[in-house]
């Protein structure tokens, strides 16, 4: 029997076909496809062979009991999306993760969270294929799929670990590519917003067809897509920092490390040089929001192609490959000296005797308390002698924790250059009238590298802050300028901003390979009761998985690079997977009274995961699903599945070495007067490195972050999740065209490899009241391996001294959420006009985290803070009403976002900090004006915690209205406005949730913070 071909027979002219496949020299997978229903039958009907996302058997007509949510190229073309992320952004049950709209955080990527389990818990396929992942932990960068081929988008929860793999816990995205495509086509869009700023710029040329009576196919695919950065000035809503704690910004806005410098003085706390030299407080904070982005520049190119050849009747040969290089860009205010301690000389050039003094009589404030002053004021007036150098006896110096923004030298920028390429080739064909056969190889290799531009070299700071004179340093490497860190903003000097910028590379390199084999078809005869045959797929698979973190020695060394964040320590790893699977769709009962369809299918998948590091144990893991459909009457259909996901670690995740790094808390417990009036938490203050003096005198965490330690663990072990889905798909005869389905779903993860949240980290140390901490807590390991600054006492500092919270891996951690998806779809017929509508909503019931059995069990659902990442709103939707004129469709989209609020538990740990924070000697709450915080209304008078109006979310409606035009068989012009009605993004401060998410005083991956937008693209089909 012939081999039916996936692409309908055709000519492409003999000139232009060898071309196209020369220029290709790749081709899509027969077999890695999928459709939803009305798709397939289309499909189906022309002949050509539809595998659903899910499974790897090929037949069409079999019932299938996983649901599928599909977004089609008519929705991409409607939506005028960029780049992939754009297209799922706003899929229900899709949580927002590192995108385009994230700028803080961002590693010039950008990954899809499904269900908000993690980016690392999902399957990306091109054409049901792995390619090659972007990072060490493993995931796929969406700026590397080829929009313009994209025929549809499928999202699946639950049954996909027989099919694709054992770690798709929460279920795959599969890109779907045209299969069939002919001709040339050549697409332009651009876009900009109502401010005139955010321009985006796409375009594309196709060309393909059949050559040789259809025995072969070539498409090839070139693109270009480009957009412009907004910054968070251009904006009312973001162009002042503000503190969650304080709208009207009275206890202080922004960043610490500000101009002019602020100097830790033993004793004193923070104080900062004023334009007479004298070290005063409070200090001013820094408002970094106006050097800030909400949509970060990027730019790409890529090539995508595809070829098949028809050997004979049973063999088919067949090509894939892509390559694409992007750049993304992120920007954030200016480096600077962020509370690193440094030494000075008595007779630095630019210090004032003011400041002098207060440092000579604090230099050691230990001693100072016991009347003994080991820089005396007679010393301090001599060592201020100019000429005196290191070796000199009248020499002295004193060393203090400073911070200064060094606007002078600019903004921060990470400048990400990614570069991929993603081969795959294969032979397919039928070994009988019922088995087919489909091998294929692939091999991709990524590299992205991080250049850092604009940040401030700590050592060399320290070396410019030891010269005598204005000239010269004391250690004259590197042409050393001296540096003014006393005067006012813009007193660094181009020469000394030349000396201290630095520039800095990380390179992440990631590899996949991997080799599978299947045998798909049927038995060749069916159950008693049934019409099809019982059908199967079995298989084996290979995949080897390399990646590795490069860096020079600035970025590698912990605090070198002033406001980096953290170190990026070198990483090298590599695993093996070996696997075996199989499938099976038994058809039970069909065409019977009361039983259209009674079908049952269940998998299996055998998996051996080799690490490659002394001492690791071989992973062995068992993965299965099993499910059904049943079909009473035509106008309904049930369906339910089972699976048991089991994830192995990631190469980040075993491999990474222990470093500093920032996360998010707004209230530490030893801030303020907290430690002053408890004897408990001062000794639990004082155990963690804080020096006595500090006590009373520690600061609430800079900017709303504090210092974090943690990185892989090579014990790691898999994960387990179960995962099911039961539901109904309604397709009433009395209401033609209208189909609507409900499923729930449940997925729970066991042994999850995780870090505890700030919050975890706090409460496992200091207690359910952080301020209150039982007598035991200072021997109590969880509070020993929380490490202060020696300096300030803060959990914020110096990475090379201050480790801060720790939030170390492990696999401790629970996960689980469940909830219902709801698709609704119908189109009708008027005399006048084609009507069409179609909604997607998802409302997730739980979606909860427990970092270890002694932690809390964290309920993120409708919630934000610190502690929440991105936000996961209890219900939304998206729905399109469409009406078509002819050659004129007029469609709008309404996307809706549930409200949410601040998360409970992190309340309640906010209000005890700051009650404790704010009383006096005597352990009163001391009266709102007296603790420089607002009285909102009487209802705080408790203390400084986050204004009352940051703690909730109204709902929030989109609309975009698109416009598209028919102008001949040939052109179609698309106009889109989004966010019709220009509806605002919430204000609540900066310091409210994490910084990945949390910034421009709103959340601006979840909603909208460039206001209204107009696009225009053009098609033109040859």
């Amino acid at each position: 029997m012939k081999t039916q071909s996936i692409f309908s027979r055709g000519r492409l002219s003999a000139s232009v076909a060898p071309l196209v496949l020369g220029l290709a020299m790749v081709s899509i997978p027969a077999y890695a496809q999928t459709a939803p229903a009305s798709a397939e039958d289309e499909a189906s009907a022309a002949g050509e062979e539809i595998i659903v996302t899910g499974s790897l058997i090929t037949n069409p007509n079999l019932e299938r009991s996983a649901p599928v949510l599909s977004t089609s190229s008519d929705e991409i073309e409607l939506r005028q999306s960029n780049v992939a992320e754009e297209i799922i952004r706003t899929i229900p049950g899709v949580v927002p993760n590192i995108g385009s709209a994230v700028n803080n955080g961002n590693n010039g990527a950008s990954y899809v969270d499904l269900r908000g389990l993690g980016s690392n818990r999902n399957i990306v396929l091109l054409d049901g294929t792995r390619v090659a992942p972007s990072d060490t932990v493993g995931r796929v960068d969406l700026n590397i799929i080829p929009v313009a081929l994209v025929e549809r988008v499928d999202a699946l929860t639950g049954a996909a670990v027989t099919t694709y793999g054992a770690d798709a816990i929460s279920g795959v995205v599969n890109f779907i590519t045209k299969q069939n495509f002919q001709g040339a086509e050549i697409s332009a869009s651009t876009g900009l917003t109502e401010k005139g700023d955010g321009n985006t710029n796409r375009i594309d040329l196709t060309i393909g067809g059949n050559f040789e009576d259809g025995k072969g196919n070539a498409v090839l695919s070139v693109g270009y897509q480009q957009s412009d950065a907004v910054f968070q000035g251009a904006r009312k809503i973001s162009a002042v920092t503000i503190e969650s704690l304080d709208r009207t910004n009275t206890a202080g806005a922004g960043s610490p490390t500000s101009t002019p410098a602020t100097f830790a003085v033993p004793g004193l706390g923070n104080r900062q040089i004023d334009a007479n030299g004298n070290l005063v407080a409070p200090f001013q904070s820094f408002n970094f929001n106006p050097f800030n982005i909400f949509q970060t520049p990027f730019e790409r190119f890529n090539i995508f192609g595809s070829a098949r050849y028809e050997v004979s009747d049973s063999v088919e040969l067949y090509t894939r490959g892509l390559f694409s290089k992007n750049s993304v860009r992120t920007i954030i205010a200016p480096s600077g000296i962020f509370n690193s301690s440094v030494t000075i000389n008595a007779n630095n050039p630019f210090l004032g005797a003011a400041a002098r003094n207060v440092f000579c009589a604090r230099n050691d404030f230990n001693a100072a308390v016991a009347g003994i002053q080991t820089i005396s004021q007679a010393e301090c007036d001599a060592a201020a002698a100019p000429g005196l150098a290191p070796g000199d006896a009248a020499y002295r110096q004193f060393t203090v924790n400073a911070r200064r923004r060094t606007t002078e030298v600019g903004t921060r920028d990470s400048d990400y250059q990614t570069t991929i390429f993603d081969y795959k080739a294969g032979v397919r064909g039928a070994l009988s009238n019922s088995i087919n056969y489909d091998v294929f190889g692939s091999y991709g290799e990524s590299e992205n590298t991080q250049t850092l531009l604009g940040y401030v070299s700590t050592t060399r700071a320290r070396q410019a802050l030891l010269a005598n004179n204005p000239n010269s340093c004391f250690n004259t490497a590197n042409s050393c300028v001296p540096l003014n860190l006393f005067g006012p903003p813009a007193s660094i000097t181009q020469a000394q901003a030349d000396f201290l910028e630095v520039q800095s590379t990380t390179t992440n390199r990631t590899s996949l390979a991997q080799v599978r084999g299947t045998l798909s078809g049927d038995f060749g005869k069916a159950i008693p009761l049934a019409e099809d045959n019982v059908a199967f797929a079995v298989g084996g698979e290979y995949r080897r998985y390399k990646a590795s973190q490069q860096a020079d020695l600035l970025a590698q060394t912990p605090g070198e690079l002033g406001g980096a964040g953290g170190a990026a320590p070198p990483i090298n790893g590599a695993y093996d997977v070996y696997e075996a699977f199989g499938e099976l769709v038994a058809p039970l009962i069909q065409g019977k009274s009361g039983i259209q369809d009674l079908t049952v299918d269940g998998g299996v998948r055998y998996s051996s995961y080799k690490i490659n590091a002394p001492g690791t144990p071989r992973f062995k893991t068992t993965t299965y699903k099993f499910g059904g459909s049943y079909t009473p009457i035509e106008d309904i259909k049930f369906r339910g599945n089972y699976s048991r996901a089991v994830r192995s670690p990631n190469i980040g995740e075993l491999f990474s070495p222990v470093s500093t790094g920032l996360t998010n808390l707004a209230n530490d417990p030893c801030q303020g007067a907290a430690p002053v009036n408890n004897a408990n938490l001062r000794a639990v203050c004082i155990a963690q490195g804080a020096p006595a003096f500090t006590i009373g005198n520690i600061l609430p965490p800079a900017a709303g972050q504090v210092n974090s330690t943690g990185g892989g663990n090579p014990n790691l072990r898999p994960e387990k999740a179960d995962t099911y889905t039961v539901g109904i798909v309604l397709q009433p005869s009395f209401i033609p065209k209208l189909s609507v389905t409900v499923d729930y779903y449940n997925i729970k993860v066991n042994g999850a490899a995780s870090s505890p949240t700030p919050d975890d980290a706090i409460t496992s140390c200091f207690g359910a009241s952080p301020t209150n901490p039982p007598a035991s807590a200072a021997t109590n390991p969880a509070c020993l391996i929380i490490r202060r600054d020696p300096a300030t006492g803060g959990l914020d500092g110096d990475p090379g001294t201050t480790p801060g919270l720790f939030q170390g891996t492990s696999n401790l951690g629970k996960l689980k959420t469940d909830g219902i998806d709801l698709a609704v779809n119908y189109s009708r017929d008027f005399s006048f006009a084609k009507y069409s509508y179609s909604f997607v909503g998802n409302y997730t019931h739980d979606s909860k985290f427990k970092a270890s059995p002694s932690s809390v069990n964290r309920e993120c659902t409708g919630f934000y803070s610190v502690n929440c990442s991105s936000i996961q709103p209890k219900f939304q939707f998206t729905s399109r009403t469409t009406l078509t004129f002819g050659d004129v469709d007029v469609s709008l989209q309404h996307r809706y976002i549930h409200k949410v609020k601040f998360e409970p538990l992190q309340l309640i740990a906010d209000r005890a900090a700051a009650d404790a924070a704010n009383r006096d000697a005597m352990g009163v709450i001391l009266p709102v004006a007296d603790q420089g915080c607002p009285d909102f209304n009487g209802v705080d008078a408790g203390g400084c915690i986050f204004d009352p109006e940051f703690r909730k979310i109204k709902s929030k409606n989109y609309f975009d209205l698109s416009t598209r035009f028919s102008v001949n068989d040939n052109l179609t012009i698309t106009l889109l406005v989004e966010n019709l009605t220009n509806t605002k993004a919430p204000l609540v401060g900066n310091t409210i949730g994490s910084t990945t998410f949390n910034s421009g005083n709103t959340f601006p991956s979840t909603y909208d913070a460039l206001g209204r937008a107009y696009s225009a693209s053009v098609r033109l089909k040859f």
